[in-house]
């Protein structure tokens, strides 16, 4: 599915597939953490099951501010994580919305084209 965001300054996910999502064209296979503020970087995970509090307290460093929304892709059908591994975003007060990571790759760019400071972590298992 080819995707399009209304803010095109906006760093996006323009397509996706089976174990792979495209940000800006450029194709990734492993999981990755996007944000709208600019930020693109390999998500140390390749397992649901492997998930650690360390992975998503790592989100809170990406930019200059805090998320206000973490948009989590749990891989190819939606799983949630254990409260325990979001309590540093929870605790801040931070949004966490966990879906599939298809979804996830469409409410991002929703979210980043409105303009909202939201991070997606998205699973895609090998």
């Amino acid at each position: 599915m080819k995707l399009h965001a209304d803010q095109p300054d906006v760093q996006t996910i323009t397509a996706y597939g089976a174990g792979w999502v495209a940000v800006d064209g450029e194709r990734h296979t492993s999981s990755l953490v996007i944000s709208a503020a600019g930020a693109l970087e390999a998500w140390d995970c390749d397992r649901f099951e492997a998930l650690t509090a360390a992975q998503f307290d790592r989100l809170l460093t990406l930019g200059a501010e805090p998320p206000e929304l973490v948009v989590f892709g749990s891989g190819d059908r939606l799983r949630f994580v254990k409260p325990a591994l979001l309590k540093s975003l929870i605790e801040r007060r931070i949004g966490v919305e966990t879906m599939d990571t298809a979804a996830a790759c469409r409410t991002y760019n929703i979210l980043a084209g409105e303009g909202r400071r939201v991070i997606a972590a998205l699973l895609l298992e090998v």
